[in-house]
């Protein structure tokens, strides 16, 4: 295949550098993409396509007027990241979900956090996040954030940014698992010669995780569903069954004398820890949203009780909201006085005149985001936005200062894919999974999101972006 024609166009790419060269851990790569013809790398595309959709790697996309059900385009060009670089993420990432889990138990219970001042009691205390419920709770083995999905991109300079904390039910774990095998399949000689490490190991991983949140010697474990509908039901059912576990919905289970059983052929049968896939407010409609037809009426009281476990905790969604997010430097130095060794993107908190009067002035240069929206909505890209929307977004910060903050327009790194003009740079992100139990693990893999379209920054799948297998190298 001609790569001769790849263009870096001023960006960061992971597999080029900017003098053309390849950057040393691709070089196996290259040797392999230069010798196969851009006819058999159409078949692989081809190939890895229908292979999700017999695989059933669909997701529901909402307010689509094209049918809901869409495969998450894999592309079949992976994203290969060295083991140095993977060590400094790791690093990074263990000591930020430490500091977030500590920032729960603290502003759930002694708040000293906010008595010194630290971060505005007003923003936590006033969060639609903040479940009030919740309020003097330790959940089991003192864990909030059970799985964390946190989203990380590069600038032209290289240097790593976390973006966003996702803690409440992260998705995409199982399109990071499923286009593993694709992709293996696709190279087979060149990912046993690079020395790739592992993810098909997350199940187990997981599995061990949600058993040691119960003081039980075989804990029963189960997977909470909202149902088929949800844009995520395939990664529910996958994982339930990756794991050996039961996959359950509401109205599947009943609390009684404040114990939580499932509905079996065979009776009744207590369950000890629920892998929830539904949002903190639909858990319980006694305890939180009274409307919720997807709860399970007590459940809270069980849980209150220490008869169930969740993962993640009611309550963690305060931890991701995008306004606190700008606080969590000092949160990591507040905690475990350390340094953060991966940085945030500079925010902009609108809820803060002298950052909002920026805001005002510099919008059609920067990225407006509403604090509580996720996928993609609720958000201004200022560059590629134009005057009408510049001055929508003017009045909508004016009227909620709180819900947003703005960040500048970072020119994401470029990954090598597939198109129908050959192989052209598109921006990624990166999504690695972290798990905490007994210790916190980050998976030694990610999903890598990439924006499709041509000059794109958004990559969520909601909004036409895809996917890429990433590999981490063991050297």
């Amino acid at each position: 295949m001609d790569i001769n024609a790849y263009q870096i166009n001023g960006n960061y790419d992971e597999m080029f550098k900017d003098d053309g060269t390849c950057r040393t851990h691709y070089n196996s790569f290259l040797s392999l993409v230069k010798k196969t013809s851009a006819k058999k790398m159409a078949q692989l595309q081809f190939t890895a396509n229908k292979t999700q959709v017999a695989m059933g790697m669909t997701f529901n996309v909402y307010h689509d007027n094209q049918g809901t059900e869409k495969i998450l385009h894999l592309d079949i060009l992976p994203r290969i990241i060295p083991n140095s670089e993977w060590k400094l993420l790791e690093a990074g990432l263990k000591q930020r979900i430490h500091a977030l889990n500590l920032f729960l138990q603290d502003i759930y219970n002694e708040r000293k956090i906010l008595k010194d001042g630290v971060v505005p009691e007003d923003l936590i205390l006033n969060s639609k996040d903040y479940l009030k419920p919740c309020i003097g709770l330790t959940p089991p083995k003192g864990i909030w954030c059970h799985i964390t999905g946190t989203d990380l991109v590069r600038d032209k300079n290289g240097e790593y940014y976390i973006l966003e904390d996702n803690l409440r039910c992260p998705s995409g774990v199982s399109y990071m698992l499923e286009s593993r095998e694709i992709i293996k399949r696709a190279y087979p000689e060149l990912f046993n010669s690079l020395g790739v490490m592992p993810v098909s190991d997350y199940p187990a991983k997981l599995l061990k995780m949600l058993q040691y949140l119960s003081n039980k010697e075989k804990p029963v474990v189960g997977v909470l569903t909202p149902g088929i509908y949800n844009s995520a039901y395939f990664e529910h059912s996958y994982l339930a069954l990756q794991m050996g576990v039961e996959l359950v919905s509401g109205v599947d289970l009943v609390v009684k004398n404040k114990k939580v059983f499932m509905q079996t052929t065979k009776g009744l049968e207590q369950i000890d820890v629920l892998y929830r896939r539904i949002d903190d407010t639909f858990l319980d409609p006694l305890a939180f949203n009274p409307d919720s037809m997807l709860g399970i009426p007590g459940v809270f009281e069980a849980y209150k009780a220490g008869n169930i476990a969740f993962a993640n905790a009611p309550g963690t969604g305060v931890a991701d909201d995008k306004a606190v997010y700008a606080y969590v430097p000092r949160i990591i130095k507040y905690y475990l006085d350390e340094e953060p060794i991966l940085n945030n993107v500079p925010t902009y908190l609108c809820r803060e005149k002298k950052d909002r009067d920026y805001v005002l002035e510099n919008i059609e240069k920067l990225v407006v985001k509403e604090t509580n929206a996720a996928g993609g909505y609720g958000m201004l890209i200022g560059p590629k936005a134009d005057a009408e929307e510049h001055a929508k977004f003017r009045e909508l910060i004016k009227n909620n200062p709180t819900n947003y903050i703005a960040q500048p327009t970072l020119s994401l790194s470029t990954v090598p894919t597939l198109t129908d003009e050959g192989m052209e740079g598109r921006h990624v992100d990166l999504r690695p999974y972290i798990l905490y139990g007994e210790e916190i693990e980050v998976i030694p893999g990610a999903l890598t999101r990439v924006a499709l379209k041509k000059g794109s920054l958004v990559v969520n799948s909601s909004q036409g972006g895809g996917s890429k297998d990433t590999w981490v190298l063991y050297n």
